[in-house]
């Protein structure tokens, strides 16, 4: 995810709490989903698809701050 801000995330990931909250939820999300995807955790086409929205939103999230801190 967002390979042109490798260093930055990590950066982040040690010194921004928020940030390093939202990659881990981000991160948890992803493998729930393979698993359920995998059918190794049951679940429905709809709750996949709400973790996918979900995931997406954090992924916006952790944009916008990214952007935010490449730009100062």
């Amino acid at each position: 995810m967002f390979p042109e801000y490798r260093d930055l995330i990590s950066r982040l990931k040690t010194s921004d709490h928020h940030f390093q909250h939202l990659f881990d939820q981000h991160n948890e999300l992803d493998q729930k989903i393979k698993n359920m995807e995998n059918r190794i955790e049951p679940a429905t086409h709809e709750e996949i698809e709400a973790l996918k929205k979900r995931k997406l939103h954090l992924k916006d999230e952790l944009y916008v701050i990214l952007r935010k801190a490449s730009a100062t």
